[in-house]
């Protein structure tokens, strides 16, 4: 069979793009080699961030990379290997963590944040998810008065571009918290209008079911090829080839591989995380996702228990697991709730896609004709999933855009190829 449209990542990205192709008369195959969710989007934090309307750029104070470089920190590591073979696009992010270029970013990038709710919504509604949603908010905890005033500054600054906050005391945060120790904690700040979902990769599935009752297919397939002719693209996967007039390509940090073959040399680097669940007890009860800004990971009640999410680790796809991190991490978390009988036999362990500028790659190539470019949204693809599918609808479809889309073109990596 022949489709207008194939996508090739069914994570929250891959997926939102199908969804709205085919809402909008398109025939579209969703290719994967797992089903819907269950990479990178299943094991994220499950919160839509309304408030991350400021990238985080590299460290670049003399202070901050002492800190770093020791490579203990709970919120970041690192390993050698990794460094080495990445030292390009480090670099390259490292440029484009100046002040004055991430001013320029910031605003950029919160023009795709701004959405990030509105363009959830039909969706949620339409798949019928609204019991994985809770529009309460979530809540970021502070260790150290400075940080804690910076966050209040960019609290202010965010609240221009409709981000809703309150920032609450020690027992503002106990009233809301009761089970929660909040002693190494000096305050918090409440984002108000941002949601927490108890199940990411439900909420993808959800949305998949949906586009399969809107007629559209999926298939689990590995692509082997992606081959252009006259009539349109050939996708050749192990269990068959597709063919279509227009190609999405939406792997996450798969996808610099998959397009290389085609000439295309994006310098898209992997940033792994790490997760597990604990028993939900009624002694370790609560409502709001809590992240300790300064050891950098989240605390939030899941589906399958209480998920600790860590920070990042700079890794490449194919390094062995290490738990170093996370292990650090639970030392703090079991201060801050009671965590005891651990859900699953083993961690998980998931790779998000990272570009140098800190911006996602949302648009036509530019060395092919119908061929689409959708990765590269680090750790915001739950928050994004939606607003880049509608913005790849719109643009295969020749209609007037609802975003800018020029800051997240491909070709601002052009001189690479």
């Amino acid at each position: 069979m022949r489709y207008d449209v194939i996508v090739i990542g069914a994570g929250i990205v891959g997926t939102s793009i199908a969804w709205h192709l085919q809402k909008n008369n398109a025939q579209v195959l969703l290719l994967d080699k797992k089903c819907p969710g269950e990479e990178t989007s299943y094991g994220n934090a499950g919160i839509i961030t309304r408030e991350a309307v400021n990238t985080k750029p590299f460290p670049r104070s003399f202070k901050e990379i002492s800190r770093v470089l020791p490579n203990k920190s709970a919120d970041i590591r690192y390993r050698w290997s990794a460094i080495y073979r990445l030292q390009r696009p480090l670099l390259q992010y490292w440029i484009h963590s100046s002040p004055k270029n991430v001013e320029e970013i910031d605003d950029e990038w919160a023009t795709l944040i701004q959405h990030c709710t509105d363009e959830h919504e039909p969706m949620i509604r339409a798949s019928g998810a609204d019991e994985l949603v809770s529009k309460i908010g979530w809540i970021e905890l502070h260790c150290k008065s400075s940080s804690f005033e910076k966050s209040i500054n960019k609290a202010v600054k965010a609240a221009d571009k409709g981000v809703e906050y309150q920032v609450l005391s020690l027992a503002e945060l106990q009233a809301l918290e009761p089970n929660v120790n909040f002693t190494d904690y000096v305050g918090g700040i409440h984002w108000k209008n941002s949601w927490q979902i108890k199940n990411p990769g439900s909420l993808v599935k959800a949305y998949a079911k949906n586009f399969e009752a809107m007629a559209g297919e999926i298939k689990q397939s590995t692509v082997k090829n992606m081959i252009q002719t006259e009539e349109g693209w050939q996708v050749i996967t192990d269990s068959g080839t597709y063919l279509c007039q227009n190609l999405v390509i939406a792997a996450g940090p798969w996808s610099a591989d998959l397009i290389k073959p085609l000439g295309y040399k994006i310098p898209l680097f992997p940033m792994r995380g790490y997760h597990q669940h604990f028993k939900s007890t009624d002694q370790n009860a609560f409502s709001h996702s809590l992240f300790d800004v300064d050891k950098g990971f989240v605390m939030g009640t899941m589906d399958q228990g209480v998920r600790i999410t860590t920070g990042a680790e700079m890794a490449l796809l194919d390094d062995p697991k290490d738990f170093n991190q996370l292990e650090t991490v639970l030392t703090f978390a079991k201060k801050v709730l009671p965590l005891d009988a651990a859900v699953e036999s083993e961690a998980w362990c998931g790779t998000r896609p990272c570009m140098p500028d800190m911006k996602p790659v949302i648009g036509p190539a530019s060395k092919h004709d119908n061929l689409w470019f959708s990765f590269g949204h680090a750790h915001q693809g739950l928050t994004l999933g939606p607003v880049t599918g509608r913005l790849i609808e719109e643009m295969i479809h020749g209609k007037p855009l609802f975003i800018d889309a020029q800051p997240f073109s491909s070709k601002r990596f052009d001189s690479n190829l």
